[in-house]
């Protein structure tokens, strides 16, 4: 994490987040209006998972995401988990974040519904090439996975944001007012805290990250730990049992309220 713009008025930033946020609204208004005609395909839940790919991931630990990514879609229980919740599958894309203007979709909108389709996208997100660099920006990644979910053909019972990260953000939109605005639509998002830079990280995540409908945060104290913490995080997501909510804001968080699964 390498906040060149931490030098940052309060009034500049201020000024940046309105904007962000106005503009935000402005191209999902359009978006609904557009996708008002089209017939949607409907799936039993759509689903984003933000990579992270800022300046304090190597490229290693970059690819590392990947394949745990990879071995997650390949694995049988979350194949039992997609059928098991219905028979429409699910609509997945995989989005590679940093700084505020460094994001990318890197896995087009693809439906699994089985074991084949699951491995035919994991052989895509192997795939992948890291194409962004940058400062740590929660809340513009949130604000681009939004896009994607507003943006895409289909039409979930569940809309969920998986995002991955090894540090709080320190560049562009505010993650609160983005988490926000994704729970104010009906989007859940999920947090995976990447402990190896921040042993308290998960603490942000609750606070400033996660929200929506049963909302949670789990724990890898590693980038090794990486691929069991996503492959338990997404048999959960999946199934959409019930978790975690975000309390309102200056109610305590209880232990009970939002659970830290730790991966070792």
């Amino acid at each position: 994490m390498n906040p060149f713009r931490a030098n940052r008025t309060a009034v500049d930033y201020g000024r940046t987040l309105r904007g962000a946020g106005a503009a935000l609204a402005g191209v999902l208004a359009l978006t609904a209006a557009g996708l008002a005609a089209a017939q949607d395909r409907p799936v039993d839940l759509e689903l984003v998972l933000a990579v992270d790919a800022s300046g304090s991931v190597s490229d290693e630990e970059f690819n590392l995401q990947l394949h745990g990514l990879a071995e997650a879609f390949r694995d049988r229980s979350v194949s039992q988990a997609i059928r098991a919740t219905g028979d429409l599958g699910l609509a997945v894309a995989l989005i590679q974040w940093a700084d505020f203007h460094q994001h990318a979709l890197s896995v087009e909108w693809t439906v699994v519904r089985d074991a084949a389709s699951g491995r035919q996208f994991a052989k895509q997100v192997e795939d992948v090439k890291r194409t962004v660099y940058g400062n740590t920006a929660i809340g513009d990644a949130l604000e681009f996975a939004i896009l994607q979910l507003e943006g895409n053909a289909f039409l979930g019972r569940r809309k969920v944001i998986d995002l991955s990260g090894d540090g709080p953000s320190n560049n562009g939109s505010a993650a609160p007012l983005a988490r926000d605005m994704a729970a104010a639509r009906g989007i859940t998002v999920n947090g995976l805290a990447i402990l190896n830079e921040d042993p308290t990280l998960d603490r942000y995540y609750r606070s400033d990250v996660i929200g929506g409908t049963g909302a949670f945060v789990m724990t890898a104290n590693d980038y090794e730990s990486y691929r069991l913490a996503i492959l338990i995080k997404l048999i959960r997501e999946i199934a959409g049992a019930p978790t975690a909510r975000r309390w309102p804001s200056g109610q305590r968080q209880t232990a009970a309220a939002t659970p830290e699964y730790p991966i070792h």
